[in-house]
């Protein structure tokens, strides 16, 4: 039987602290007890907000699996509990999603308090396509797990975000720029919401120019989407004898390469008038 506490997922400032929103405040003066990434900083943050917190506990990436069974104990014990990381949403590349998976998975009751997201916000500084993205986090560092993700990416046709270590930029810029080819669009987010926040925009081949030698501060790193791959008519039209072959008929194997090639229906369907059935 599912006890009468809640746990808060509470998004803090990335940066600024007058990003804190009302709500994250309320939240944070209620709870009982407040997981949490660092204590220090987190103590910081309570300091400057005024707030007191009865009792911390931490909740990192080292000892997410036990710190989820105490949270839970405490939900059930009617205990109202909120998680913070130390900058920004927590789950979203940092501790929270494992915690989240559990408490849901014991029938304990998660909501959250939205607010500043490091990810989001550099999408929306970018300047590229916010429509489709992918949040790729860190990247892994080496090896064949790293070469694999870069692949994937130089094909992703959404934008991919990423964080990225300030001494590692330039690396990772020179080798998505193998990959991707270095007039692919990227933008680096540096030092959001703080005092010295950049964001510089251009091709690959001019951010590696720019952070060759790496940087300061904390960073966001946007790559812009693959062109989709140019299909021609003689293709277009292969796929459509094929799908009639099928027994499809014309209007569904209209349809039918359209979905496939993700292509425009009026193209497919003008070039279908043109074969004798």
């Amino acid at each position: 039987m599912s006890g009468s506490g809640t746990l808060y997922f509470i998004a803090t400032p990335i940066g600024n602290l007058s990003d804190i929103t009302y709500r994250a405040v309320e939240t944070l003066r209620s709870v009982e007890v407040l997981a949490c990434e660092d204590t220090r900083r987190t103590g910081r943050l309570l300091k400057h907000l005024g707030i007191h917190v009865s009792r911390l506990i931490v909740a990192n990436s080292h000892n997410e699996a036990s710190a989820s069974a105490e949270i839970i104990e405490l939900l059930k014990q009617g205990i109202d509990v909120g998680l913070v990381t130390d900058a920004g949403m927590p789950g979203i590349s940092d501790p929270g999603e494992r915690v989240a998976s559990a408490v849901i998975e014991s029938g304990e009751k998660l909501t959250v308090i939205p607010g500043s997201s490091a990810p989001v916000s550099a999408l929306v500084v970018s300047g590229l396509s916010t429509g489709r993205y992918v949040m790729e986090g860190f990247l892994p560092r080496k090896g064949r797990e790293r070469s694999d993700r870069l692949d994937r990416i130089a094909m992703e046709e959404s934008t991919s975000i990423m964080l990225e270590s300030p001494k590692r930029i330039g690396i990772t810029l020179d080798e998505l720029a193998k990959v991707c080819g270095k007039s692919r669009k990227a933008v680096v987010v540096r030092e959001l919401t703080k005092l010295h926040e950049e964001i510089t925009r251009g091709s690959l081949e001019e951010l590696i120019e720019k952070f060759k030698n790496g940087t300061k501060g904390e960073i966001v790193l946007l790559v812009s989407g693959a062109s989709p791959p140019e299909i021609d008519d003689s293709q277009i039209l292969i796929e459509i004898k094929k799908a009639r072959d099928r027994g499809l008929s014309r209007r569904d194997a209209i349809d039918a390469v359209s979905g496939a090639l993700k292509i425009a229906h009026n193209r497919v369907y003008e070039l279908a008038l043109t074969i004798d059935f």
